[in-house]
């Protein structure tokens, strides 16, 4: 019998995060496997502070938060396996990012989904691959490296 899929509110994955306004970028998240598997949900509008800049006529969210966006649903996804995660203040560190694809612009009105899976464990070290899609069509994806420090 497969797990229930546990969902994770903004208020919770507060907890689970060290992110904050204007860089926390996942609003909902869907843990499918504690540690290993997971749906982060970022709903994209026009008042990100990006899009000021990137670009004012043509609002596209950058590339690199999007996959910022996917790092950090992988970092809950793996910060939730423990119970007592509010208490724990989990700090998640990029090491290294590969195999990075663009595909589609992610616009104001977007959601954006962000699938996670984790594909290596070592210790505190984690690699995960992520692909983010928006109306289920690929907008961007990555395979990246992080540190959980407690």
């Amino acid at each position: 019998m497969a797990e229930e899929v546990k969902v994770y509110p903004i208020e919770e994955i507060m907890k689970m995060l060290p992110h904050r306004y204007p860089f926390l970028l996942v609003d909902r998240l869907e843990v499918e496997i504690p540690g290993t598997k997971g749906v982060g949900t970022k709903n994209v509008t026009m008042n990100e502070e990006f899009f000021q800049g990137h670009f004012p006529n043509n609002p596209v969210m950058p590339g690199v938060l999007q996959i910022e966006a996917m790092a950090q649903t992988a970092g809950a996804v793996v910060v939730a396996q423990n119970e007592n995660y509010a208490e724990a203040k989990h700090n998640v560190l990029f090491m290294g990012i590969d195999g990075v694809k663009f595909r589609k612009p992610v616009k104001p009105g977007d959601q954006m989904k962000m699938y996670v899976e984790k594909i290596r464990e070592r210790r505190n070290i984690f690699v995960f691959k992520g692909v983010a899609k928006v109306d289920d069509h690929i907008v961007s994806e990555a395979e990246f490296t992080a540190m959980i420090l407690e």
